[in-house]
């Protein structure tokens, strides 16, 4: 059972996303940062209000995906990654992407904070940063 609203094109472009923000990051990495925009769908706190749909979010300004701006991103959703996008809308949460709303690919360690969030962990090239409890109850 879906844990936020989509249709098939919503599906197709959460997998895009996935593919072009975490490919080099294998299928587990994929799969969070689907977490981190099903958290920011269903999230409605901090800098992701009104965020209502995967369009939403997906190219929410300020504050989208950089992986839009380039070409790759704009390619056809292979089966695979739809299939990981449909894990990610269904609720499947990994640690450390769980609870978080952003995450980035910092050239050396991660900073225990970004945007007054706190680390909740590293996977491969990227850190992920949750919000507190009571800043974003819904990602809890």
């Amino acid at each position: 059972m879906a844990v936020i609203k989509t249709n098939s094109e919503q599906t197709k472009m959460l997998a895009r996303l996935m593919r072009a923000e975490a490919e080099g990051e294998g299928e587990l990495g994929m799969l969070m940062v689907g977490n981190v925009g099903v958290n920011r769908v269903l999230g409605d706190c901090l800098d992701f209000r009104n965020i209502r749909s995967i369009p939403d979010m997906v190219y929410q300004n300020p504050g989208g995906f950089e992986a839009t701006q380039k070409g790759y991103f704009y390619q056809n959703a292979r089966e695979k990654d739809i299939r990981l996008a449909e894990r990610a809308i269904r609720g499947e949460r990994t640690h450390p992407a769980s609870n978080a709303l952003w995450f980035f690919r910092p050239a050396g360690d991660c900073p225990s904070t970004w945007y007054n969030q706190q680390n909740s962990g590293r996977y491969k090239a990227h850190c992920f940063f949750k919000p507190t409890f009571d800043d974003c109850r819904t990602v809890y």
